[in-house]
């Protein structure tokens, strides 16, 4: 289990860490545009990504 816990961690800095790599402005405006959003749209951002995660770790698992 821990090791699955540890490779996904894995996964995600990876996944995180490209749009920076490849476009360092445009991650910059991403940000920006971010921190200009309301609380009520990051949140339900968040939700949709969580919905989306679970999603797919169930037809994956």
């Amino acid at each position: 289990m821990w090791q699955d816990f540890w490779a996904a961690l894995g996964l995600l800095l990876v996944l995180e860490g490209i749009l920076p790599f490849l476009s360092p402005s445009g991650a910059r405006r991403a940000l920006e545009q971010a921190a200009r959003s309301s609380d009520r749209t990051l949140r339900l951002i968040g939700l949709a990504s969580m919905g989306v995660g679970v999603v797919v770790l169930y037809l994956v698992r």
